[in-house]
């Protein structure tokens, strides 16, 4: 993309967020968020679901960031986002059931105060979840932020040694201080990201069980209709038939070292017994 076109599109997006912030009061409320997790399908998730007629997403990109980067903004900001109701009642006269729309920000999950944010401000809102193989994820997490910039070692051993003392005390300053944000706690954060089961307890302690949704990403990948049939019943949606999967925002890199991959699998091995009663389902990569 050119910078002349990049800034003409930044230029529309502040017009139409300028117009949506003051149309608020007819704008739809997100009824479902994919929270997460970073690098574990989201991307392909969501445009999943924005083939569904029966779900319209906000304008020009998958993640709002409200409850995480923006929530200074205001709520009237956040709605600008989204379609008008109207949109929703024409939706209904064609599939029978009321449009729905929602946003994906896998930062959600993993950010300290983004789920009572949510828990406050969206009190019906579903969450949709999504977990792979945590030792692939601090993998491709590695990749993908070293790709953008915001990862300097290019050795993920290198990098996740200094995982502890990169983010050491980030949780706790972003707890005082709103306007915090941390860097190395959103971008590094490989081995703690994978600890899945501490934030699903923490969403759930915030929202309850019955409003969140977890989707096995291997199990979605190798056979996704099951899995997008089980979302559409969550979410309320009517099944629907006319839908294209595939796979977006993967990186290709070198395979790992046998050696360091068993030595992830160690540490998150409590981690994942506890997801897996949690969860009541063994997950996929430890099957």
């Amino acid at each position: 993309m050119t910078v002349a076109r990049e800034q003409a599109l930044r230029a529309v997006k502040s017009v139409s967020r300028t117009v949506g912030r003051l149309t608020a009061g007819s704008r739809m409320v997100p009824g479902f968020l994919i929270v997460g997790a970073q690098r574990c399908g989201t991307t392909s998730l969501f445009k999943t679901l924005s083939q569904h007629p029966g779900v319209l997403p906000p304008a020009y990109h998958k993640g709002v960031h409200y409850f995480d980067m923006d929530y200074h903004r205001g709520m009237n900001w956040y709605l600008g986002h989204f379609p008008t109701t109207a949109k929703a009642e024409a939706v209904k006269a064609q599939i029978g059931a009321r449009g729905i729309t929602g946003e994906s920000s896998p930062y959600y999950m993993f950010h300290p105060l983004a789920g009572q944010r949510i828990a406050k401000d969206l009190p019906s809102v579903k969450l949709l979840v999504l977990l792979r193989d945590p030792v692939e994820r601090a993998y491709s997490a590695h990749s993908h932020e070293l790709a953008r910039g915001y990862e300097t070692e290019s050795d993920f051993e290198r990098a996740l040694a200094l995982e502890e003392q990169r983010t050491a005390g980030e949780r706790e300053r972003m707890i005082r201080s709103a306007a915090y944000g941390s860097e190395h706690l959103q971008h590094n954060a490989y081995l703690a990201r994978g600890r899945y089961i501490e934030q699903l307890e923490r969403l759930e302690a915030l929202v309850g069980r019955e409003r969140m949704h977890v989707i096995d990403s291997d199990d979605f990948f190798a056979d996704p209709r099951p899995s997008f049939d089980a979302v559409c019943d969550f979410l309320g949606l009517p099944r629907w038939a006319d839908i294209a999967f595939g796979k977006h925002n993967s990186r290709s890199r070198s395979p790992m070292s046998a050696e360091l991959r068993a030595r992830l699998e160690d540490h998150f091995a409590p981690y994942d017994e506890r997801l897996a009663a949690w969860w009541g389902r063994v997950p996929s990569w430890r099957r």
